[in-house]
């Protein structure tokens, strides 16, 4: 509405409103006005009688004079008897006057406050048009802003776009350079363990030739001499390390792999004196693992931070960076098989992943209602899979920043690994007792296996053959998944664990397992023989988690004091 034209559109609606409220008393005014003319009639009515009575005694008067007075009484009395009833007639005419007067004071006193409340109303409309007038003018500047926000999102989305087309071409050519160094990788260690085999047979010879009692059959069941097969050891691991390094951690988890397996002479030895100790976090420490690639070692804290620690040098701890972004406390940690990415869980509902390399948060995965106990890589680490306390387990898809699935469990989850490198066996433990298996192509759970406790933790053999239950009974079940039953029970009678998060490990060649225990120490027991192999006593406070460095056969292990542990010869 322009110009003038609200004005007359508010004097067109107070006369239809004046012509609504009025019509109304309408009848009240023209008998009002009626009963005016009624008076004034009367009026002049009783003027005219009272003169005419004036005049008739004038006449009456001078009548009895000059004639008796027979006749004229007869006609005194028919004039007074007029008179009376005229007086009578006068009475009731002011009594309706009265009346009259009476509903005129009382349709005034309505009037009044007709007139009051169109003013109130009067004041309203102005009110309300200075409003509607403010209104329109900021209606005006948020549609002006939306306009600028609309062209500012549509850059946003064309420069998002553009970023999208060249982090998909970044990406596949970050995979093309990962499978040709896995390729130049598998040949290394290929050279290098032939080169071994022919180092193993000179030894033979050698021993056979100089001194037979010499040699010794290691773990793997091959002939090995000790100088020179740590010379060639450290060979090949520094060229796996060399090959990881190239790739930016491409191909460091298969190439350790494939790097154990042809080791003839590779022996995991039993960590009993400490190495390192320092105080990791803030307050306890919940989380701790090994990088596959380097000796680095990533704790989460109450703290909410996620910590690297460098170990490569003997003797010496160096802080190699703090992972922020969680609000609270970080529940678990986890590498993918580069070494490149690391996801915690939170107790903040939510899991997030950075890179190892800038430390920089690249993913936030919110969608738990609860917190979140574990978080692992689903294979590659373009996938995670998350378990919480809200009983349910998510499946994140990294490139689409989006949860794919939700598997409802039905109980709190405290851990869960995977049962195979492409991730599509999901194992689960929770709090009802139960460790549930899962197919990713389903939405149900497989089977489960029911323990005697609520399961702590999980860890998987490298190879995938068995499965290793941390249980709040204060044992360790080893589960042969191939026939999803318990083969072996692990107790002491000083070991309880600690919480409810307590995480068992493997070692690296399955030969040993460690977990901590509440009074401060961690076990370590002989899978094969169930033998109870050291307890490593250095915590002043219960053990949260423990950790086996992949290559080196070093152990890790946190506590709720804050403290940190490395066991082994560095």
């Amino acid at each position: 509405m322009e110009g003038g034209d609200w004005k007359n559109n508010i004097i067109s609606q107070l006369q239809s409103r004046n012509k609504r409220e009025t019509i109304a008393f309408q009848d009240i005014i023209t008998f009002q006005s009626r009963l005016f003319d009624n008076v004034n009639t009367l009026k002049n009515e009783n003027l005219q009688l009272t003169l005419l009575n004036e005049r008739i005694r004038y006449s009456n008067t001078e009548s009895v004079l000059s004639s008796g007075g027979g006749v004229t009484n007869e006609r005194i009395q028919a004039l007074e008897q007029k008179i009376l009833s005229q007086q009578e007639e006068l009475t009731s005419m002011h009594r309706r006057r009265g009346e009259s007067a009476q509903q005129i004071i009382n349709l005034n006193a309505k009037v009044h406050d007709l007139e009051k409340n169109l003013q109130a109303k009067d004041i309203i409309i102005s009110e309300n048009t200075a409003l509607i007038a403010s209104l329109r003018a900021e209606i005006q500047m948020y549609e002006t802003n939306m306009a600028e926000l609309q062209g500012l999102n549509q850059v946003l989305r064309d420069e998002h776009q553009a970023l999208q087309i060249a982090f998909a071409a970044i990406e596949d050519k970050l995979r093309k350079s990962q499978d040709e160094n896995r390729s130049l990788v598998e040949r290394l260690i290929k050279y290098k363990a032939k080169d071994a085999d022919k180092m193993n047979e000179e030894n033979e010879h050698f021993l056979k030739s100089s001194n037979p009692t010499a040699f010794f059959i290691n773990t793997f069941g091959r002939v090995s001499f000790g100088k020179k097969s740590d010379k060639v050891r450290k060979e090949l691991e520094e060229a796996a390390r060399e090959g990881g390094s190239r790739s930016s951690g491409g191909s460091g988890g298969s190439a350790d792999d494939k790097i154990m397996d042809s080791l003839p002479y590779y022996a995991t030895s039993l960590p009993t004196k400490v190495a390192l100790r320092f105080d990791a976090h803030d307050g306890e420490v919940n989380a701790v693992k090994w990088s596959p690639t380097d000796r680095l070692v990533a704790t989460g804290g109450a703290d909410r931070k996620v910590k690297l620690w460098d170990v490569s040098k003997p003797g010496l701890i160096e802080n190699k960076g703090t992972l922020v972004g969680s609000n609270a406390g970080v529940m678990s940690v986890d590498f993918d098989a580069t070494g490149v990415y690391i996801v915690g869980a939170s107790n903040d509902f939510a899991s997030r992943v950075w890179t190892v390399g800038d430390q920089r948060l690249r993913h936030t995965l919110t969608g738990h209602s609860g917190k979140v106990m574990a978080a692992k890589f689903l294979g590659e680490p373009t996938k995670v899979i998350t378990g919480s306390h809200d009983r349910t387990l998510k499946i994140w898809d990294l490139r689409s920043r989006m949860c794919t699935e939700t598997k409802f469990a039905g109980s709190s989850c405290n851990d869960l690994v995977t049962s195979d490198g492409a991730g599509s066996t999901i194992i689960s433990g929770h709090f009802d007792k139960r460790i549930r298996f899962w197919d990713i192509r389903t939405e149900m759970s497989a089977n489960h296996i029911m323990l005697q406790g609520k399961v702590t933790s999980l860890d998987l053999s490298r190879d995938s053959n068995y499965l290793l239950a941390c249980v709040r009974d204060d044992t360790i079940q080893l589960i042969d998944l191939r026939m999803n039953t318990i083969v072996r029970s692990f107790s002491h009678e000083s070991f309880k664990v600690g919480c409810d998060w307590s995480r068992a490990a493997f070692g690296p060649v399955g030969r040993l397992l460690a977990v901590g225990a509440a009074d401060g120490a961690a076990y370590v027991w002989n899978t094969h023989s169930g033998r109870l192999e050291a307890v490593l006593k250095d915590h002043t406070s219960a053990v949260t988690a423990v950790s086996w460095h992949p290559q080196s056969g070093l152990l890790a292990s946190v506590d709720r004091g804050k403290r940190a542990v490395i066991w082994g010869d560095l």
